[in-house]
């Protein structure tokens, strides 16, 4: 057996270059393994008591020195076994703790001043979805980013989006080209309803938030929080004006 192969059993280098020895040595002293093996004495004796421990080496005394010799390789499958059947018995809690990783949100964030654009930039890895979001009239200040770009690509996409206006005549005014920019709006009627952040749902399980002011962005992956989300922005929707005028606002 070489020394990787038993480095890929479990062994150390020093454990494995003594076992080998030993194996070649038969019974032998401490000082002769260390020869043999290129190991220190002193590291010798640690592998050697490391090895007893495994049950892949044993020793006995005579005439007051310590004669070591290596066991069977046989031990080694032995041991391998065993270790397999104590990690068979744990494996259905360690899966049990790997699921309960999995189902914990994962958040990403984002600073910059084009930290915006990562979460649009992640919109976009779902053709053929939807997306539900609330506008900021910061929204304006990247219009270049949007009307040149994001828009563009997400009607390529067929990447159908749903958006919540508050009541602004300026957002309102980009309501009138819906079948242009591949979207409905509706609007909310209410002083209440302020946006000082754009928020967008989407890809079946993320939630993407943008502080414009504050240059950092959101995106969280949770299917709960996601869904949450959504019945939240479904009955806004389903109590906002279906028709806007943007010389209303």
């Amino acid at each position: 057996m070489h020394l990787d192969e038993l480095k890929n059993a479990g062994l150390s280098e020093n454990e494995a270059k003594v076992y080998l020895a030993a194996l070649e040595l038969g019974e032998t002293s401490v000082y002769r393994l260390a020869k043999k093996s290129l190991v220190k004495r002193t590291t010798t004796y640690l592998a050697v008591e490391t090895l007893k421990e495994k049950g892949l080496m044993n020793s006995y005394t005579s005439n007051n020195i310590a004669v070591c010799f290596a066991e069977n390789p046989k031990k080694l499958a032995e041991m391998l076994e065993e270790k397999k059947k104590a990690l068979d018995k744990v494996m259905p809690e360690l899966l049990a703790f790997t699921n309960l990783i999995d189902k914990k949100p994962k958040i990403q964030f984002f600073e910059g001043r084009e930290a915006y654009r990562e979460v649009f930039k992640d919109v976009l890895k779902y053709p053929g979805s939807e997306m539900l979001g609330t506008l900021n009239e910061k929204f304006f200040d990247f219009d270049n980013y949007f009307m040149s770009y994001f828009i563009p690509k997400r009607k390529e996409k067929k990447i159908w989006a749903r958006i919540l206006f508050p009541s602004s005549k300026e957002l309102r005014t980009i309501a009138q080209d819906e079948d242009k920019h591949f979207f409905q709006s509706r609007t909310i009627q209410s002083e209440k309803f302020k946006v000082e952040i754009e928020m967008v749902i989407y890809g079946g399980n993320k939630i993407g938030m943008v502080s414009y002011e504050e240059e950092i962005a959101i995106i969280i992956e949770s299917q709960m929080i996601h869904n949450t989300q959504k019945s939240f922005f479904e009955t806004m929707w389903e109590i906002s004006e279906k028709k806007l005028n943007p010389e209303l606002a």
